[in-house]
């Protein structure tokens, strides 16, 4: 008689690619419950706000406004740009507002939840499908802005610029991921919440939003390293001149983004119940 023997490895991988499938599962399943939250917290949020949809334009324009102010004292270098300065940081602006409200999407969302997130069960997926509405919402709105940009200052429109929605997309996915990431820290821990706009500042000045990508040591390694740069300039650029020059460093970001995607679901899945029972107690 011949025995097979199992390890544990083989074991736990099928249980992981079934709680995988699961998830993914649940996360399409939820949709219907995921739209009615989305719905929910715009008419909230909109509805205790005095200026409404506005408020999604002037973040980007805001900031914008500062870093043209700047350079029109000399005080940035803006001779390798072949853009009008206004519209490169406009455009750049936007896109960084994008990534930002990404990253803080399912961290709010959760938190939002969190009184009745302990009582009730429910695909949990749905606050990051929700999550992941509410910022495409705001895309929608801010794609105002680029578009004002595009006519205002004549630039000229090349094919390439319908891949830039497939941009945009990305540059979402990746700051949901991040948001996911952190979520069971700032379930826990406020400080994570309060921390977050800090970060996020610092990390703007680390990316090539206002300025072209550095060619000096350490700033350019800074760029290469951080994932934001590549697709924010990639965007940018399928935008305004239709083609990028960053085709090697896109792909490693999209691939490391997708498969940090499933990483994080599943410890969302798995750390959620765990917070769920210590916020409850």
């Amino acid at each position: 008689m011949e025995y097979t023997i199992i390890s544990g490895s083989e074991k736990s991988t099928p249980k992981l690619f079934k709680l995988l499938s699961s998830i993914l599962r649940d996360l399409f399943l939820s949709r219907e419950l995921a739209w009615r939250l989305f719905i929910r917290d715009i008419s909230a949020q909109y509805r205790q706000s005095l200026l409404g949809v506005f408020w999604a334009f002037f973040p980007p324009i805001i900031t914008s406004v500062i870093f043209i102010l700047l350079q029109s004292r000399n005080i940035i270098s803006t001779s390798t740009i072949n853009l009008p300065y206004p519209a490169y940081v406009l455009i750049g602006t936007t896109l960084w507002q994008i990534f930002a409200d990404s990253v803080n999407a399912p961290l709010k969302a959760t938190i939002n939840a969190k009184p009745y997130i302990v009582k009730i069960f429910f695909p949990r997926e749905a606050l990051i499908f929700s999550a992941f509405l509410s910022v495409m919402f705001n895309v929608v709105i801010r794609m105002i802005i680029i578009i004002g940009v595009l006519i205002f200052y004549k630039i000229q429109i090349q094919w390439g610029i319908l891949l830039a929605p497939f941009g945009i997309f990305v540059l979402v996915l990746l700051g949901i991921v991040i948001g996911i990431l952190i979520t069971p820290i700032g379930m826990l821990y406020s400080d994570v919440s309060t921390s977050l706009p800090i970060v996020l500042q610092l990390l703007f000045f680390a990316t090539p939003v206002v300025y072209t990508l550095p060619e000096k040591f350490p700033f350019s390694l800074i760029s290469i390293i951080n994932p934001v740069s590549p697709i924010l300039i990639a965007t940018r650029n399928l935008i305004t001149v239709g083609y990028i020059d960053n085709l090697l460093h896109v792909t490693i970001v999209l691939i490391l983004t997708i498969v940090v995607f499933f990483f994080s679901l599943l410890l969302y899945r798995i750390s959620l119940p765990i917070l769920i029972e210590k916020l409850g107690t």
